[in-house]
């Protein structure tokens, strides 16, 4: 009998894009300072910065705008940060280390793999999905990193009461992702009806919100908190 292996749907496509001398040797030279390497055991949490009050989580940081200003405004909190493409990864490293925060770990990695292999279970106090690729087409969706295995993971990953907190510039992916979060009894909405809260000010308004914003795109902000 003859087997196949089914590669897993990803919520992303790498992009190979030309890295920029800095970024290249952020890459190089600080990546040991501030990187993770993908491990598919539990990282050792206390160790990753010493003694801090919160763990958080941004999945998908692109450059790291928000994840900078988050960690340096929360200096309290650890920060973990997900990213596949380099030239984010480097430009953020970069970012790290003008700044010399103390709190930020990056991992280059898949992210469910990340959530599926190397976080314990209840370690997470806040998880970040902000402006997550909304694969717009109807014959994508399969691809939408929001889904019944993501709400699976993050309902072990999540400390009772911790909060995942999504944002988007989408609509119809708004009530997507309020639509996915409604339906599972494992989250309580701390939004309005429809599922959409006011940013909250830890939130950063970023370069790229702020060209939507001129485009006049409209901005969705979730919030859902793992039942006690």
């Amino acid at each position: 009998m003859t087997t196949t292996n089914r590669r897993a749907i990803k919520s992303y496509v790498r992009r190979s894009g030309r890295l920029t001398p800095g970024q290249k040797k952020a890459l190089v030279e600080y990546w040991p300072l501030y990187g993770l390497d993908f491990q598919s055991s539990w990282l050792d949490i206390p160790g990753l910065g010493g003694v801090f009050d919160a763990l958080k989580l941004e999945i998908g940081f692109g450059s790291g705008e928000a994840l900078i200003s988050m960690a340096e405004q929360d200096p309290k909190s650890f920060y973990l940060g997900i990213e596949v493409h380099e030239s984010g990864v480097g430009r953020c490293l970069n970012s790290i280390h003008e700044r010399a925060l103390a709190n930020v770990k990056l991992i280059r990695a898949d992210a469910i793999e990340v959530l599926q292999s190397m976080l314990p279970p209840r370690c997470l106090d806040r998880v970040f999905l902000f402006f997550p690729d909304p694969w717009h087409k109807k014959r994508h969706h399969k691809r939408r990193i929001v889904n019944q295995q993501f709400r699976d993971l993050l309902a072990d990953l999540l400390k009772p009461g911790a909060c995942l907190h999504m944002a988007t510039d989408w609509q119809e992916y708004a009530e997507y992702m309020a639509q996915q979060l409604l339906s599972d009894s494992r989250y309580k909405n701390s939004g309005d009806a429809r599922g959409y809260a006011r940013r909250p000010a830890y939130r950063p308004v970023t370069r790229f919100e702020t060209r939507g914003i001129k485009l006049g795109h409209g901005v969705w902000d979730l919030l859902f908190k793992l039942n006690d």
